[in-house]
């Protein structure tokens, strides 16, 4: 005789990580009738993430909005996220169109204003139970699937079963190691410091990337009148960053086109980063669990692509598993689905970003495309739509897009030529 519904599962879903994607799941799921477990290893409701480039991209704005997020980011003062890009051609500028509407964005927004924020909401959706000082220590499995998880607790060891586990805990993902998942890794020949200053001014007020080939920087305002500024050199340059970091990192940006004024601004933080950050990548799902967030896929801190990759992988979860998470459908089929669009969304970006990751210059599509983007203006645009992943390398890089690029570069060498 079965046993009562009850005494099978503790909630429907166990989700461990309560940072972005986790409570972003939680919430999802929790507003389609799922009881949720969300739990968190650490037991500071205001904890958050340091290492990240503190940075939503634009494709995650309707998650946000989903979520009720929107006001409470513009009252904490997220800064929309416009942008410009330095390459060999000059500085690419995207602007709306004449007459047009504004350009995509979402937020620049520090980690421990946007973590607190969104835990919190969490916290008050009802059907979720926000468990901090939780701990996984391991999975519980039957029958070859998942069924619940164990935990080290302050009042000490607990196993808490649901129908799906939900690993949302990061690029070294606890949940994902104790269920034997293989994780696919690969190098970054690229190592990054980052610190945060005030006064620091930027032009436009706006973001700025620099390409330099093979090294990278970026410089984000940020919530508060904080900017978050990183260097991403070529791990050639780790011997001089490991001799003297503090000298590196300002020569490094002090050397920057445009160079952020660093001297004459005050610096609230540590410069703080690693060395090493490879690129990970693992199946999504498996019987009875899932992966969201960094544990499914930890893309390259240069693109800022995190935060935004988070929110949608939280978004697709619930509104694929849902219905047979609650107990009214069938939950291989539900999760099956959830993989096909993780694949199907971002395993273009990720291929891509991993051979940029080996520290290598433009390729011949991509320096028609950056080359074309700093002389056009509708050019521009289509790079700010695969910035802020809107659009995928597929159709950033498509040959109709690259004959439109060739005849830019053409008219324009054909202008300074003339």
């Amino acid at each position: 005789m079965p046993r009562p519904e009850s005494a099978e599962h503790d909630y429907d879903v166990v989700i461990s990580g309560a940072g972005l994607a986790g409570s972003a799941a939680a919430i999802l799921l929790a507003r389609r009738g799922v009881r949720v477990a969300l739990l968190e290893r650490r037991s500071d409701p205001e904890a958050y993430k340091v290492l990240c480039t503190h940075s939503i991209t634009a494709n995650a704005y309707p998650i946000l909005d989903e979520l009720g997020l929107v006001p409470a980011l513009e009252k904490a003062g997220g800064v929309h996220n416009e942008a410009r890009w330095y390459t060999r051609w000059g500085w690419i500028e995207p602007k709306p169109a004449p007459g047009g509407p504004p350009l995509p964005y979402a937020y620049n927004v520090r980690r421990s204003t946007l973590d607190p924020l969104i835990r919190s909401r969490a916290a008050q959706t009802p059907g979720v139970d926000l468990l901090l000082g939780h701990q996984v220590t391991g999975v519980v499995r039957e029958a070859g699937r998942t069924v619940g998880v164990r935990t080290s607790t302050p009042q000490g060891e607990r196993e808490i079963r649901a129908r799906l586990v939900v690993g949302a805990d990061g690029k070294d993902s606890a949940v994902a190691k104790h269920a034997g998942m293989r994780t696919w890794t690969h190098p970054n020949n690229r190592f990054g410091y980052l610190a945060h200053f005030r006064n620091l001014p930027l032009r436009d007020g706006i973001g700025h990337t620099w390409f330099l080939e093979p090294d990278m920087a970026y410089a984000f305002p940020n919530d508060d009148g904080v900017t978050v500024l990183a260097v991403l050199p070529d791990k050639k340059r780790l011997p001089e960053f490991r001799e003297d970091l503090e000298g590196s990192f300002a020569a490094f940006v002090r050397a920057l086109p445009e160079a952020p004024a660093i001297d004459s601004a005050e610096r609230v933080s540590k410069i703080i980063g690693t060395v090493d950050y490879p690129l990970h990548l693992r199946k999504p799902t498996a019987p009875g669990l899932a992966l969201i967030g960094d544990a499914a896929l930890t893309g390259d801190p240069l693109w800022g692509v995190g935060c935004g990759w988070a929110l949608e992988s939280a978004q697709w979860l619930a509104e694929a598993v849902a219905p047979a998470a609650a107990g009214r459908g069938d939950l291989g089929k539900a999760l099956k689905r959830y993989a096909g669009k993780h694949q199907r969304k971002l395993r273009g970006h990720q291929t891509l970003a991993i051979d940029f990751a080996k520290s290598r210059p433009f390729n011949a599509g991509e320096e028609l495309v950056f080359a074309a983007a700093a002389r056009d203006a509708a050019m521009a645009r289509h790079m700010h739509l695969f910035a802020s992943r809107l659009i995928g390398p597929v159709r950033f890089l498509n040959p109709v897009v690259l004959a439109k690029a060739w005849l830019i570069n053409i008219k324009h060498r054909g202008a300074d030529d003339a």
